[in-house]
């Protein structure tokens, strides 16, 4: 019973500790994006290394069948998601869920990533 609460399939996403993120990602064993407006990212940077797909055009630069698919995702690599706070990443981060990508992560936001030892670059 309640079984309609519980996620469905074994692909979930979590919360992945920033620093954990940063080192992941400088390892390469991570793809980071960040799902932030054009104009928030002129105005704070961005992780340095992050793809920059913002959360409007995400499901169409995500979607493994789309023409329009970033070259840099790969639906087999893990991916990390952050926005400004970690609202819009973690709805983001569903869609990607849904679109088949195996190992999902919300960073949370930017601050998070530069708290855990991120660089930023202009």
């Amino acid at each position: 019973m309640l079984n309609f609460l519980r996620p469905s399939g074994g692909n979930r996403v979590e919360r992945i500790a920033p620093q954990d993120a940063v080192a992941k990602a400088k390892a390469g064993e991570l793809t980071v994006v960040d799902v932030r407006e054009g104009m928030e990212v002129k105005s704070s940077g961005k992780a340095k290394g992050a793809l920059h797909i913002p959360l409007a055009t995400i499901r169409m630069k995500a979607d493994p069948s789309s023409p329009e698919k970033h070259p840099d995702l790969d639906p087999a690599k893990p991916v990390a998601l952050y926005c400004a706070s970690g609202g819009r990443s973690a709805g983001a981060a569903q869609m990607l869920v849904q679109m088949g990508y195996a190992e999902v992560y919300n960073i949370g936001g930017l601050g998070d990533w530069h708290v855990g030892g991120g660089e930023i670059e202009r």
